[in-house]
């Protein structure tokens, strides 16, 4: 697949790849080969311009999928629905009823709640937005929440027609994180976001903003006393600039115009400096200063 950014450029870059074949004694089957395209399907994804889709022929299946029987067909659907938990806010929760049907030696009984998480799995599915591309010099914002069984997350940017996502992506908690209190999950999830998404953030020419619906992490980066563990979550924050907004409420209720930001910080302003204790400061303090990073 050969991608460019204006028709000019196109022809050149389709020359190249050819002049190659060519030079290798190398034959593409003109059939197979598709030359000047907007769109195109791959792996059950349509890529345009516009962003990243599912493919319409996967979306009518969905539609159209029975309500599952036995164990196989359960596992047929969530295999299914593996392939896109990108284009699904909080997957891992949406289906938390399906995937308990899983488990060795429990009776597989499809009660109201599977029933209701398989609805709303198929409408998720049938109903999931564009992804655009990622732009490294556009605003970002990752949102991330957690619950009592599993994190989910939202990687976003904002161009000139508004807030658009790039990725949703979700986990259910580890045996031992389940035993977090509420506010380590909650700060967990912010790391593992940003562990997940760290070769977008990374590339960033600008601060990107972390919205939260819990004050945890600005509670948690302005205490002095930290365990190793959360002491190791300090040292990998701090890696990134950015900058932490607390909106009350779930962040399924967030308006999309964005009306609980503060505005970014000019050029320059990072998380260790606009918010009120210094990163690399506390790891100096005295409660962590014998800490070993793993």
């Amino acid at each position: 697949m050969v991608f460019s950014r204006s028709e000019e450029q196109h022809v050149k870059h389709e020359a190249s790849v050819l002049q190659i074949l060519r030079d290798n004694n190398l034959l593409a089957k003109a059939s197979k080969c598709l030359f000047h395209a907007l769109s195109v399907e791959y792996l059950g994804h349509i890529v345009s311009s516009e962003g990243l889709k599912m493919d319409s022929s996967k979306v009518q299946k969905i539609l159209n999928w029975p309500q599952p029987k036995n164990i196989q067909a359960l596992q047929s659907l969530l295999g299914f629905a593996s392939f896109y938990p990108c284009f699904i806010k909080n997957y891992s929760k949406k289906i938390t009823a399906l995937t308990s049907l899983l488990k060795k030696d429990s009776p597989f009984i499809f009660n109201e709640e599977a029933l209701s998480q398989f609805q709303i799995l198929k409408e998720a599915l049938t109903t999931a937005p564009i992804l655009s591309h990622f732009n490294p010099s556009l605003p970002t914002i990752v949102e991330t929440d957690a619950s009592d069984y599993a994190l989910g997350a939202i990687l976003s940017q904002v161009n000139d027609s508004g807030k658009h996502p790039i990725e949703f992506d979700s986990r259910n908690l580890f045996p031992a994180e389940l035993n977090y209190e509420i506010h380590d999950k909650e700060l967990l999830g912010t790391v593992w976001a940003l562990k997940r998404w760290r070769a977008f953030l990374v590339s960033l020419s600008n601060i990107f903003e972390v919205f939260k619906d819990h004050s945890s992490l600005q509670y948690f980066i302005s205490s002095k006393v930290l365990t190793p563990p959360k002491a190791h979550w300090v040292e990998f924050l701090s890696e990134f600039h950015f900058t932490i907004t607390y909106c009350q409420g779930k962040l399924a209720t967030l308006p999309d115009s964005l009306s609980c930001w503060d505005m970014y910080p000019e050029k320059g302003v990072d998380f260790i400096s606009k918010n009120p204790q210094n990163l690399h400061e506390i790891i100096k303090q005295d409660g962590i200063q014998e800490a070993r990073f793993f």
